[in-house]
C-alpha cells in the first residue's frame, strides 16, 4: 500500500494546493510541518531546492520524493481517483495555462508585501488588478472556474485569495475591485471544505505576523 506525507509550511501557499487536490480526492495522507526559518537536517537531504512541499511516496518499503507543487499535483492526477484536470485535451491544457498564472500573481502578490515605499506598493497593486481583470475574463458563469466541476485551477487560486482575506483588513487597494465574476468566486472557494482545511485555525494570525515582521509599506501601514 502507498503511504504518501506532504512536507509542509504553515504559509505556503503552494502546499495549500497540493493539499486541497489530496483531500478532493478523498486520498488518505500523512503532513509535515517544517520551519524554513530552522530547517532539519532531514529536509536539506531530501529538498534539491530547499523549499516545500514535497511529497513522500513510500511502498513497500521503499520512498520517492517528489518536489516542485505542479509535478505532485500532476503526479495525484496520474496514480489517485477523482481526477481534477478536464477530460478534454484542449480545456486540459487551457486549464494548465491559468495554473501558471496563478503562480505569476502568486510572485506579484510577493513583489506587493515586499515594496519597499507606497510608491512601490501601488504600482505592484495596480499590477495584481490587472492580471486579476484577465482572469475575470476567462471565468465561466461559475460556481468553479470552469463551470460545475471543482478542477485544479479552483484548488491553485483558493490559496491565492486567502490573502486577501488578510490585506482587505489593512486598506482598500482595489485589486479585486469590480469584478463580480471573481468575487462569487472567491466567496465559493472560501467555503469549499477542502480549502478551509488546507490550513491551520491560526493560520491568519501568522500571516499577519509575519507580514508585520517584514520591513516595507505594507508592514509601516499595519503598524500605523
Amino acid at each position: 500500500m502507498t503511504r504518501l506525507t506532504l512536507v509542509s509550511h504553515n504559509l505556503c501557499p503552494y502546499v495549500q494546493r497540493a493539499a486541497i487536490a489530496l483531500r478532493e480526492k478523498a486520498v488518505p495522507f500523512d503532513r509535515v510541518t517544517v520551519d524554513l526559518a530552522a530547517k532539519p537536517d532531514w529536509f536539506g537531504t531530501i529538498s534539491p531546492l530547499g523549499k516545500v512541499p514535497l511529497l513522500r511516496v513510500a511502498n513497500d518499503g521503499e520512498e520517492a520524493v517528489l518536489f516542485e507543487s505542479a509535478v505532485i499535483l500532476e503526479y495525484l492526477e496520474e496514480t489517485q481517483p477523482n481526477p481534477l484536470h478536464p477530460a478534454e485535451p484542449l480545456v486540459r491544457a487551457r486549464h494548465r495555462g491559468w495554473i501558471e498564472f496563478g503562480s505569476v500573481i502568486l510572485n506579484g502578490i510577493w513583489r506587493f508585501y515586499s515594496a519597499p515605499d507606497d510608491a512601490s506598493l501601488q504600482e505592484e497593486a495596480a499590477r495584481l488588478a490587472g492580471q486579476f481583470a484577465r482572469v475575470e475574463v476567462e471565468l465561466s458563469r461559475g460556481p468553479w472556474f470552469g463551470g460545475d466541476r471543482f478542477t485544479l485551477v479552483d484548488a491553485v487560486y483558493g490559496p491565492i485569495f486567502r490573502y486577501f482575506d488578510c490585506f482587505d483588513r489593512i486598506a482598500d487597494f482595489r485589486v479585486l475591485a469590480d469584478k463580480p465574476k471573481l468575487s462569487r468566486w472567491r466567496a465559493t472557494l472560501a467555503e469549499r471544505p477542502s480549502v478551509r482545511g488546507a490550513v491551520a485555525g491560526d493560520y491568519s494570525e501568522r500571516l499577519d505576523a509575519f507580514l508585520r515582521a517584514r520591513d516595507g509599506a505594507l508592514s509601516r501601514l499595519m503598524t500605523a
